[in-house]
């Protein structure tokens, strides 16, 4: 079972340069393999170039998935709204009684 390498994190700078060195014509596997690279990574960084400009992942979402996202914060507010209204709820009928 191979080990697996600590994840590091990379500046939009070395991202970028990365990027042009590709479109300077250096081939992909030697980029990869240079910088200790993994492809997927390398991939995903050209195709956020291309997309947007921008390698933050907010930047580079499908209108679907904003939508999905934007979603899911409401729903997780509307549940928080509806768990502390119960409390209020069994606060007050302890009250009355």
């Amino acid at each position: 079972m191979s080990e697996r390498r600590p994840r590091r994190t990379f500046t939009k700078e070395f991202k970028q340069q990365m990027v042009d060195l590709y479109r300077s014509g250096k081939p992909r596997s030697e980029i990869i393999r240079e910088y200790d690279l993994t492809g997927s990574s390398f991939d995903r960084w050209v195709k956020q170039a291309d997309n947007s400009g921008s390698f933050s992942e907010k930047d580079n979402r499908s209108p679907k998935e904003e939508e999905l996202s934007k979603l899911r914060k409401e729903n997780m507010k509307l549940k928080m709204e509806n768990n502390i209204l119960k409390q209020a709820a069994l606060i007050f009928g302890r009250k009355d009684k």
